[in-house]
């Protein structure tokens, strides 16, 4: 059996299967007081380097862009519009116990032709009024499962690398040609996920809002 790849920092792997889970992990540190919500959104990006419409944001008010989020959850949503399914908002990490927290569900298949990159980013919800950074938080990873098998194929401990940030870009999914590869890219900020939306907004949206 295949060994799970345990990604650093700049690590850049070839993805050799379709259909993705990108789960995601934490458990606060003891003593720290309050919850910690953790969560991980999907930017598809374009050549242009900007997301084509709003709904190509897949984030906790935002599951499969049809319409479905954390108040009006998905029903029978069995992928998203654009091969891209949240499974679910987990605002105190009690989703599970030593399991994937949140996760997003990829297949590769029925991503748009003019989808070059989807960005991965994990933040803190309120964390500056809550006083809170990933340094607060220990046991914390990201890992990619093929979905064919539910084998754990990479993962990339979120801990080893932060302390003071508050939100962290830590990989994208991109294609080459006909390939697509991870790349764990690992930068972190003490920024929300307003900032990394920002980066990526075509100012036609900018202007509707």
């Amino acid at each position: 059996m295949a060994e799970v790849i345990n990604l650093r920092k700049g690590d850049k792997v070839a993805v050799g299967f379709t259909n993705i889970t990108v789960g995601l992990g934490w458990e606060p540190n003891e003593g720290t007081g309050g919850t910690f919500d953790l969560d991980v959104s999907a930017i598809m990006i374009n050549s242009d380097r900007k997301l084509p419409s709003a709904n190509h944001l897949i984030f906790y008010n935002n599951y499969c862009s049809n319409g479905h989020g954390r108040d009006n959850p998905c029903t029978n949503c069995t992928i998203g519009k654009y091969g891209i399914l949240h499974t679910g908002d987990d605002p105190g990490g009690e989703n599970s116990d030593g399991g994937d927290d949140e996760a997003i569900i990829i297949d590769i298949n029925k991503i748009p032709a003019d989808i070059q990159e989807i960005l991965f980013v994990v933040t803190i919800d309120d964390a500056v009024i809550k006083k809170q950074n990933f340094g607060q938080v220990r046991d914390s990873y990201i890992r990619l499962v093929d979905n064919s098998n539910g084998k754990e194929v990479m993962k990339y401990e979120l801990g080893e690398d932060f302390s003071i940030e508050t939100g962290i870009e830590f990989g994208r999914l991109y294609r080459r040609n006909s390939e697509w590869k991870f790349d764990a890219s690992g930068i972190g900020y003490k920024e929300d996920l307003d900032f990394f939306v920002s980066k990526y907004l075509p100012d036609t949206i900018k202007t509707q809002k």
